[in-house]
């Protein structure tokens, strides 16, 4: 489980095609002290598993599930993604929970500076937003966010300063994809009153 709080940002810096998959080479010398193989990091909000480690690298592997679902299939050579490590026990969570299980990928309608912040409206698949409530979370490429509107097909968050400077989001163009996971807690109660 993750919090949905970018530890860091991180680098693609070099992508394997495999049967029916990808392996990715990812450059995050702030996030190696501690992690070890095996462990679950949430790359731009998709949790993968490490199975490879340098002093300034870690690997992983992922496979056409996880493709179809995610705007992974974009990256590139040098693009930047946004990282956080699994949560430990008894550690502080300041977002909400993550899961890093992404249900659709989302795209960029507007972005509208207003003062400090950044409206951010982001078109999504009109089935997601049945789990989505003003002042609710949602998290766009593993950063935990927090609802001011839902329509029908849209989303809109505002993002201050801190946010758009430690993440990737002060780089996302209108028109750009971005990993959408809604929270899970209105999954679960929608399938329990539909019992």
């Amino acid at each position: 489980m993750f919090s949905g709080i970018i530890e860091t940002v991180g680098t693609i810096q070099s992508i394997q095609a495999l049967d029916g998959g990808f392996r990715y080479v990812i450059r995050a010398p702030k996030l190696i002290f501690g992690t070890n193989l095996g462990d679950s990091i949430a790359t731009d909000g998709i949790c993968l598993t490490v199975t490879k480690k340098t002093w300034s690298t870690f690997t992983v592997e992922v496979m056409k599930e996880t493709i179809q679902r995610t705007a992974l299939s974009l990256w590139k050579e040098g693009s930047s993604v946004n990282l956080e490590r699994a949560l430990a026990s008894g550690q502080r969570n300041g977002g909400h929970q993550v899961l890093g299980h992404i249900d659709a990928v989302g795209h960029i309608q507007s972005k509208v500076d207003d003062g400090i912040a950044t409206i951010f409206t982001i078109k999504v698949p009109s089935h997601l937003t049945k789990y989505m409530i003003e002042k609710g979370s949602v998290a766009l490429d593993g950063i935990s966010l927090t609802l001011t509107k839902v329509t029908e097909n849209t989303l809109e968050v505002w993002i201050i300063p801190h946010t758009k400077s430690v993440t990737t989001l002060n780089n996302k163009n209108i028109g750009d994809p971005v990993n959408v996971e809604v929270d899970v807690i209105g999954k679960y109660i929608e399938k329990l009153v539909n019992k």
